[in-house]
């Protein structure tokens, strides 16, 4: 049976932090809802009410665009394996490009990951924990190498070129001034 709870408590944290993937749910009100999978040891949980996860290089920034038009985001874990469970936090998020003065505190608590392209910071509002009996399990495997290969290799200069090529603009036509950052909405931490 669904709980709901205001902040994120130990047990929940502890489960939040075993957990090898999470997937992130975004979209404006004229937007296509984009629903995007996470992993890479890039979420974090700065305290009860405030997380933030590291976004790299892909094919498509349609989280960026979207938060700077609808701040709502929505991230959910589920066990793979072990005690069925499933965590969804809702809250408002902003986006931290590289050239905010937020950027290099946030980026500190991450690992070196190749192409790393904006920090999300959301204020968590609403945690909702369910059963995930449904959710079948898993095993986890290893993280995939291809795409910090593939970041390490071109390089820096390359990636900055894909971003002013592909990652400009969302499906729907959304800036996502990754290149050139005008006003983004900030959300009050």
């Amino acid at each position: 049976m669904a709980q709901k709870h205001l902040a994120i408590s130990g047990t929940i944290k502890e489960f939040i932090e075993k957990q090898k993937i999470f997937f992130v749910g975004t979209a404006t009100s004229e937007s296509k809802v984009n629903i995007s999978p996470k992993g890479m040891d890039s979420f974090r949980i700065l305290n009860k009410n405030r997380v933030i996860w590291l976004n790299v290089t892909g094919s498509g920034n349609e989280t960026s665009a979207h938060i700077q038009v609808n701040s709502r985001m929505t991230i959910m874990f589920m066990a793979l394996d072990g005690k069925p469970m499933i965590v969804r936090l809702y809250g408002l998020a902003s986006v931290i490009h590289k050239n905010d003065a937020e950027w290099e505190p946030l980026i500190s608590m991450f690992p070196p990951i190749p192409a790393a392209r904006q920090i999300f910071d959301m204020r968590v509002e609403l945690v909702q924990t369910s059963c995930g009996m449904a959710v079948p399990y898993f095993d986890y495997a290893g993280n995939r190498e291809q795409l910090n290969n593939l970041h390490k290799k071109i390089g820096e200069e390359k990636v900055a070129q894909y971003w002013e090529e592909k990652n400009q603009y969302s499906i729907d036509g959304i800036p996502t001034y990754i290149v050139r950052k005008n006003s983004t909405r900030k959300v009050k931490q």
